[in-house]
């Protein structure tokens, strides 16, 4: 099956399923797209929670469910600590939730009362007080997400949809899981440049890092950021794009701002982003390099379910939450590894590269060095001299990503297109997998932005 042009650009080459799609389209209203995130401890957000009137607990730390509709979670963050009339760094979160849905998410904000809270008032964002804690909301103590997502505009007959979906699911359970690739969010669909970027930064050429983040167009951004940018790219002039930078473009404008104060001064104009964005600029550009690991395992038919000696194997925990516990494969350990991972215990993992973690051996590691030098990048450039703070050590992620508690509903027609059909799918996933990457197995999308990517 051919894979969008879109996908190959992040690394995503294969598809994991022989079955046919469904087609469709997702988040034509963002109601379609529910995310519901879940603590380890089985507290679960919701997109309509229970008021509770007078938190309990006691600590330095105000709970709170934060519900968006359409919003990125940075600029929603930074929404409400400004409106709060305080620093967004006394704002944390567990994770990131998708921009183009209906979200609820654990937050937490240091030194607030409920009654501050209440009197927020953001459009298609709400907050409601949960408890005091002693410990702020981290990505520890996330789980997972449920997800309930609605496809609509499918051709098929009802029989025919429900078919392949159930062939999907069926190739899927058998493997165990699906490919726990970075999805397309982690570099942005409308302009997916974000590795990009953080390849740059890594081989240490910050003026192109800089200039491709600012200056580089993208024919599905809004026509007055795509000109201003074409503009920039043409005449890299800092003060008239500055000029000419919409307003919702803030990262943008702030590093514009500091070119046209000290011209040259990349490594400036990128410490005025906020950290956070600095290092998953960076960490894209390994998640990119994850996915065109993963996807040349996949093409050479090396089993991802079968461990090879070489290959990292971690250990998960109760939840079956992958640990920082893990071991390489040797001829020795390889049959106690299959049994461990036929029992669940464990589960295979390729690096997420970085300046302390070096690539897998054996076949795997081939496959990861031969990428690396085209790349022409190693695990040492990931340590930034320039801007230390966005360096990345690197880690492990594990290939295949179970499916929780899927569910379909019964096929119906479409609410918007009546000579279509709509179903609804439901599932959970653990923390650091991608809802979008489950779908396109499902759906087999012929153009990314048109099925709603």
């Amino acid at each position: 099956m051919k894979i969008p042009k879109l996908e190959r650009k992040l690394g995503i080459e294969t598809y994991t399923t022989q079955s046919l799609g469904i087609g469709g389209k997702i988040r034509q209203f963002p109601e379609d797209f529910v995310v519901e995130e879940i603590l380890a401890d089985g507290a679960r957000a919701k997109v309509q929670p229970v008021e509770t009137p007078h938190p309990v607990g006691e600590g330095c730390y105000l709970v709170c469910v934060l519900v968006k509709r359409e919003w990125d979670t940075f600029r929603a963050v930074m929404k409400v600590a400004r409106r709060m009339g305080i620093s967004y760094k006394r704002v944390q979160i567990a994770g990131m939730k998708d921009a183009k849905a209906l979200t609820a998410q654990h937050i937490s904000i240091r030194g607030v009362t409920p009654e501050r809270v209440s009197r927020v008032r953001i459009k298609d964002i709400t907050l409601h007080s949960l408890r005091f804690s002693d410990e702020r909301v981290h990505s520890r103590l996330l789980l997972g997400n449920n997800f309930r997502i609605l496809i609509r505009g499918i051709f098929h007959p009802s029989s025919l949809i429900e078919k392949r979906v159930k062939n999907v699911q069926s190739e899927l359970s058998s493997l165990g899981g699906f490919p726990n690739f970075f999805g397309h969010q982690r570099f942005g669909t409308v302009r997916p440049i974000t590795h990009v970027v953080g390849g740059y930064l890594v081989q240490g050429n910050l003026e192109k890092a800089a200039l491709t983040y600012l200056a580089q167009p993208s024919p599905h951004e809004h026509p007055e950021s795509r000109e201003a940018r074409q503009q920039l790219q043409d005449t890299q002039d800092f003060k008239e794009a500055l000029r000419l930078f919409p307003t919702y473009l803030r990262y943008e404008r702030l590093m514009l701002v500091h070119l046209t104060k000290e011209t040259g001064d990349f490594v400036g104009a990128f410490r005025k982003m906020p950290l956070k964005l600095r290092r998953l600029l960076v960490q894209a550009y390994q998640s990119f390099l994850f996915n065109k690991f993963l996807s040349e395992r996949k093409k050479r038919d090396v089993g991802l379910n079968e461990p090879q000696v070489g290959d990292y194997v971690v250990h998960l925990d109760s939840q079956g939450l992958p640990t920082t516990k893990f071991l390489q494969v040797t001829s020795q350990s390889l049959s106690s590894v299959e049994k461990a991972l036929k029992e669940g215990k464990t589960r295979i993992a390729i690096p997420l590269i970085g300046f302390k973690q070096q690539p897998s051996d054996g076949v795997q590691g081939e496959i990861e060095r031969e990428i690396l030098e085209t790349e022409n990048v190693a695990p040492r450039n990931f340590y930034i001299s320039s801007i230390p703070e966005a360096s990345a050590p690197g880690t492990l992620r594990t290939i295949l990503a179970p499916v929780i508690d899927f569910s379909m509903k019964e096929v119906s027609r479409d609410s918007t297109s009546p000579r279509k059909r709509q179903m609804e799918l439901g599932f959970t996933l653990h923390r650091g997998s991608y809802a979008t990457v489950l779908l396109r197995e499902f759906m087999k999308p012929r153009n990314l932005i048109k099925a709603g990517f």
